[in-house]
């Protein structure tokens, strides 16, 4: 198989596999949320934006907590999927340098 059609047909193989990984690392990044939420607050729920008991502050901390650690996240398993298809098959899994969109 050429190079070109290797490179043609990875991207579909990878989905499977960044799906799985997408999943795992928000899995994962609830948990670190759950967890640093108890931290920094000692309680054991955070905020929801519909709290009505809750302050803006509050709410928009929480929020922007859980974006951020759910952004590491993604992007951490995104770069380690890739990573490891690029070692098994020599080809980086994305043909455009956009990234994800």
């Amino acid at each position: 198989m050429s190079k070109k059609r290797k490179k043609l047909k990875l991207p579909l193989v990878y989905k499977p596999l960044g799906f799985v990984l997408s999943w795992a690392s928000g899995a994962v990044a609830g948990l670190v949320f759950q967890q640093t939420w108890k931290a920094i607050r000692h309680e054991e729920d955070a905020p929801d934006a519909l709290d009505q008991d809750r302050g803006w502050g509050e709410v928009l901390l929480a929020a922007a907590l859980q974006g951020a650690i759910f952004a590491v996240a993604r992007g951490a398993a995104d770069r380690t999927g890739a990573k490891a298809v690029e070692r098994s098959t020599g080809v980086w899994p994305s043909s455009d340098k956009g990234g994800r969109n």
